[in-house]
């Protein structure tokens, strides 16, 4: 398609590319951007542009303004240079939510990832002999202390320490479970799946509500049964009309029989949430007390530290495990067990730990204490004055996440705001802050549950208001 005249003039007064970038690093503060950046971004400004004359969706009557070419282009150089992986506040009142990152760790603990991150280390050195060691050495002994396990190792994530248990010891073997514990947790990852990864095969027992000790000793057969497996059903809860066999009743029948019994806890702790006045879930060192061979947890989730899978167990299993190939694959890195390690060594204190594992304290705050933080950032976005903007109070409810306590409404205090805007235009507004902050609609209404903001975060948010404050008004 011809160009006429105007199309002609407008391209023609399109900066060259070496002039752009030449005002661009006089105008704006580029220095610490790399160069090819600045090119590229340049470049696609101008493309863009050339294409819009040419399709007509600029306007050829106005002749073309160098500065906005190079705001326009500074604009995408910001939007760029910024990290992909963000900060985010979380003011949704989900504890430990999968979307957000899980569990925050302890200052202590992110503060030991710096240091063992920033210099040379001991991960896979002996120090008494100067040879080769485990890596998994520098956390079994807290595993075993805290727990009261004989041995313990870690990979990747609990699904992995599942995978890998299942792999070591019942391939092309039985593993038996309840039909009530095949549970899918985040992302469709299903117990039935996994165990079919392993080579496992799996014998179903009982019905959904419930399952009885003889359903396992029925289905137990000499050559074929490798496990008895229990699965904690931590994301869901099956009420009315249910039984369950208890830890102490498997771990007998399996000693019995001659096999292992393994449980997997999901999302593990080390505390006792009904001192808190939350629903009991079931400890790790209570499943080891109560005789399993083999136990697996997350170290993130409940327990607050950074996304691990814990194993823990008997000594002979746990060296069995080692020698599985599928240990190098599944192994975590350094920081990973530099987080681990600190976190753990927090739980030698329970109430230290409540204190400093951010996963705890969130969970164990009173009322009072977020009351308190309510009504700070209450008066910091009041004293705004932004029209059309009011704020109050709303009681409601949080909750764990990480697929545990699911049925759990923790009772917190949240920050209503009503404005001129529909709550889902004012949560897609503040998703867009730097940093984005996370709230939730509940009853068309948009809430910040202060359960899950820190006391330093206030002011962010409240921030984040004063950006909004002409979109609000």
């Amino acid at each position: 398609m011809p160009l006429n005249d105007e199309k002609k003039n407008r391209l023609k007064e399109i900066p060259g590319i070496d002039k752009l970038i030449l005002k661009i690093n006089n105008k704006y503060s580029v220095k610490s951007i790399p160069k090819s950046l600045i090119s590229r971004k340049t470049k696609e400004v101008v493309d863009d542009l050339r294409q819009d004359i040419v399709s007509e969706k600029y306007n050829c009557k106005e002749q073309v303004n160098s500065d906005e070419i190079a705001e326009k282009v500074y604009k995408k150089i910001l939007k760029a240079h910024e990290p992909n992986f963000k900060r985010v506040i979380n003011a949704t009142g989900v504890v430990v939510h999968t979307n957000l990152g899980r569990s925050l760790l302890a200052k202590e603990a992110a503060e030991f990832v710096f240091e063992r991150a920033t210099g040379f280390s001991n991960l896979e050195l002996d120090l008494k002999t100067g040879k080769r060691g485990l890596r998994y050495s520098l956390v079994e002994d807290l595993v075993c202390e805290i727990s009261g396990c004989e041995a313990a190792m870690v990979v990747n994530n609990n699904a992995a320490a599942v995978l890998l248990c299942l792999d070591t010891f019942a391939k092309g073997k039985e593993v038996v479970v309840s039909r009530g514990e095949l549970v899918e947790i985040g992302g469709s990852f299903r117990i039935p799946e996994v165990m079919e990864k392993s080579g496992a095969i799996l014998k179903e027992v009982g019905t959904t509500n419930r399952t009885h000790l003889k359903d396992y000793e029925n289905a137990y057969e000499e050559t074929k049964t490798a496990m008895f497996l229990k699965v904690h059903t931590s994301n869901f809860d099956i009420i009315g009309f249910t039984s369950k066999v208890s830890l102490e009743e498997l771990s007998k029948l399996s000693m019995k029989k001659n096999i292992i019994f393994m449980e997997d806890l999901g999302s593990g702790t080390f505390i006792d949430f009904s001192n808190f006045g939350l629903p009991k879930e079931p400890t790790v060192t209570e499943s080891v007390k109560a005789g399993t061979d083999l136990v697996t947890f997350s170290g993130d989730k409940l327990l607050g530290g950074p996304q691990a899978g814990i194993i823990a167990g008997k000594k002979g299993l746990i060296e069995e495990i080692r020698k599985n190939p599928l240990t190098r694959a599944l192994r975590i890195d350094k920081m990973t067990l530099a987080a681990l390690e600190i976190t753990l060594r927090l739980y030698r204190d329970p109430k230290q730990a409540v204190k400093k594992i951010p996963t705890l304290k969130m969970i164990s705050q009173t009322l009072n204490e977020i009351e308190q933080k309510a009504h700070e950032l209450k008066e910091l976005i009041d004293n705004l004055k932004i029209k059309n903007l009011k704020t109050n109070f709303v009681k409601s409810s949080s909750r764990a996440g990480g697929g545990s306590l699911p049925e759990t409404n923790i009772p917190t205090i949240c920050l209503g705001i009503e404005t001129k805007l529909s709550a889902s235009q004012l949560e897609k507004l503040m998703r867009k802050n730097t940093p984005p902050v996370m709230g939730r609609i509940e009853n068309n209404k948009y809430l910040l549950d202060l359960r899950t903001v820190s006391e330093n975060e206030t002011e962010i948010i409240a921030k984040a208001f004063k950006n909004l404050k002409n979109e609000l008004s």
